[in-house]
């Protein structure tokens, strides 16, 4: 209870604490980042090999090692080596180690520990502008998902549902329990749930428009979800300051890419980083962004 007590007194401990932990869990997130893509494959491996082989054929044990989110330890992609507790220190074993594995002096990748470093300074940033209280870990919570889907959507160009659907259905139970008006998170339940159904709706209509339009699929349907998880946890309010400046960003980048890197249009952009940064932005300052925007809608 002191500890509590402490925590909620010193916003600067609870920030660096949050920040601390922020390092752990970014830790964790890059294992989400390259694993759960990998499970979702073989799961469907495994769907396709059913369908293939028919009702009829005989199932037959399990004999494959186990792989998830848990087992096995993270190891070297190059040699296997499994990575000890003192090399799995966020940040500072890679430094140490000098971006090489220990056994093989193989490089790691520097993603690595800048997604521990990025989930760190955004969970104490968060911290710093919630403080203690529901309110906070409702961010933490965001921010945390927000991250896996970032790191995944540009390796893979997926958004999974294991990750979406979950962070839609949260927002909603706690808008229904702990939501209140306002531009803050959790929102009210109507704004939570016409947020969530807006969310979806419009980048459906968006999707089949453009595929009627031009034959082609403008985005992924793990974008309607997410934009419909956003609206969950942000309100109807903000879905169009979060498409604008996620769209906005974008094109920008993307058109940066095309001049700078002389990239071809037709290589397809992850569209779910942008909004992740954008619903982002918006949760923690949306008075700052979106003022009139929030004015007007309210």
């Amino acid at each position: 209870m002191e500890l509590i007590e402490l925590l909620r007194s010193s916003p600067a401990l609870y920030a660096v604490s949050v920040g601390v932990l922020g390092l752990l869990v970014g830790s964790f997130l890059n294992v989400v980042i390259h694993r759960l893509p990998k499970i979702m494959e073989a799961e469907w491996r495994a769907d396709c090999a059913a369908l293939d082989a028919g009702p009829e054929a005989p199932t037959l044990p399990a004999i494959a090692p186990a792989y998830n989110l848990v087992t096995p330890r993270s190891a070297c992609p190059k040699c296997g080596a499994p990575i000890t507790a003192l090399e799995n220190v966020p940040v500072l074993s890679w430094l140490w180690l000098r971006g090489r594995c220990a056994k093989c002096r193989e490089p790691i990748s520097a993603r690595y520990p800048l997604v521990e470093l990025a989930t760190g300074v955004l969970s104490a940033t968060v911290a710093w502008r919630f403080g203690y209280g529901w309110e906070g870990a409702s961010a933490l919570a965001i921010t945390w998902t927000l991250v896996a889907l970032t790191g995944i959507d540009l390796d893979t160009q997926l958004l999974p549902d294991s990750l979406t659907l979950p962070l839609l259905w949260l927002g909603l139970v706690v808008a229904a329990y702990l939501g209140r008006g306002g531009a803050s998170v959790p929102v009210d339940l109507k704004s939570a749930v016409l947020g969530a159904v807006f969310g979806y709706l419009s980048l459906w209509a968006v999707y089949h428009l453009f595929r009627l339009a031009t034959g082609k699929e403008g985005m992924g349907y793990g974008d309607f979800k997410l934009f419909a998880a956003l609206g969950a946890w942000l309100g109807w309010q903000m879905l169009l300051p979060v498409i604008l400046l996620s769209a906005a960003s974008g094109a920008i980048l993307g058109i940066l890419l095309i001049v700078l890197r002389r990239r071809d249009r037709s290589v397809p952009i992850p569209f779910g980083p942008y909004l992740a940064v954008a619903g982002w932005l918006v949760m923690m300052w949306p008075h700052e962004l979106v003022s009139p925007w929030w004015q007007l809608a309210r």
